[in-house]
């Protein structure tokens, strides 16, 4: 059976979600669940994600993710990856964690009633799952972005984004009172939904208006729509790599013969290539063959001999960076993709999460 399209366009919003290999845990203790939370921070750093809902459960996660870039399916392969690699190092498990490729639900992010329902249907996500008892509010669940979203700015993770929803709810300042409304909205939302508000996110591959989906069947076809949805300006992230590396060269003063002829292991090129690894999402492979390095695990113990011990990333994430090979199982299931038409919490949990 043909896989459907994954459409990427800058701007674009979606519910993203994946499960757990044969809906196996890919979360088995708090540690897991602020490891993928790290993981995440990461990925939007390297590809300007924006966050605006996400829920953990022990088998599967959900997002509501928006893309200024074209460039999903890049930075889901980084994240999912990554997240793979530091998992099994942990557990000291190997091969697939998750069950092949994630769904992405494109969400119309013009009308406000599509992007409001679809954070509702991720937050209410542990009283379907029946973790929550009836008396118990929605803010006693620890992994989902609600705990975020009733605490002040400064404690709040700074790659969530809260002024849209807010702004779909009308409300309109983030104060405690706002904090307030938008819990008690929520709530009561809780005690209204019925199975059937969900369908179309369940099973879609969008969720928006005819008009939507008719615009987003032009992009498939190579038409056009109105300008928002109009063919998009797309940049790889080998092609924002490689403006980096050029920059890096006229910096420098060099000629890409220059690169070419001088040594692997010069100090110049490591400088870069650790930059690559911090502010990118290519791989290891591809900065070694742009870089004229070598092998890529030569790159990568380059990169971590020459790092200050004060600022050596945790021994999963050198593991991630050598697992970068194109054979690493942990990668596998997302390999098979259709084609394509560091910040940490660090405010203490609340004493009332679970």
């Amino acid at each position: 059976m043909p896989r459907q399209l994954r459409i990427q366009y800058e701007g674009a919003l979606y519910h993203v979600m994946n499960r757990g290999d044969r809906r196996e845990a890919i979360f088995k203790d708090d540690p897991d669940h602020e490891r993928f939370l790290v993981t995440l921070a990461e990925a939007c750093a390297k590809t300007g994600w924006q966050i605006h809902a996400y829920c953990l459960m022990s088998n599967h996660f959900h997002l509501v993710l928006e893309t200024p870039h074209a460039n999903l399916v890049e930075g889901m392969k980084w994240f999912l990856g990554t997240y793979t690699n530091r998992f099994n190092r942990r557990h000291k498990l190997f091969g697939h964690l998750f069950s092949g490729r994630y769904k992405s639900l494109l969400v119309d992010g013009r009308q406000k009633a599509y992007f409001k329902a679809v954070c509702e249907y991720v937050h209410l996500n542990p009283v379907r799952a029946k973790l929550l008892k009836p008396e118990q509010p929605l803010r006693d669940y620890r992994w989902s972005s609600v705990v975020d979203y009733l605490q002040p700015p400064n404690r709040r993770v700074p790659w969530l984004r809260v002024d849209r929803l807010f702004g779909e709810m009308r409300i309109f300042q983030d104060s405690v009172a706002g904090r307030q409304e938008f819990e008690r909205r929520l709530e009561a939302r809780r005690l209204s939904e019925t199975d059937t508000d969900w369908k179309e996110i369940r099973r879609g591959w969008y969720f928006g208006d005819e008009t939507f989906r008719q615009e987003l069947l032009a992009q498939v076809a190579g038409g056009s729509g109105p300008n928002h949805y109009a063919q998009p300006k797309r940049q790889s992230a080998a092609e924002l790599a490689d403006q980096m590396v050029l920059a890096e060269l006229k910096q420098l003063a060099w000629s890409e013969a220059d690169l070419a002829e001088r040594r692997k292991g010069d100090p110049a090129k490591v400088r870069i290539a650790r930059r690559l690894r911090q502010e990118t999402a290519v791989s290891l492979k591809w900065i070694a063959q742009r870089l004229h390095m070598g092998a890529w695990t030569h790159v990568a113990n380059l990169i971590y001999a020459q790092v200050p011990e004060k600022e050596m990333p945790a021994k999963q994430d050198k593991a991630v960076d050598v697992a970068q090979n194109p054979g690493n199982q942990a990668e596998q299931p997302i390999s098979n993709e259709s084609p394509v038409v560091s910040l940490v919490r660090t405010d203490p949990l609340p004493l009332h999460c679970l």
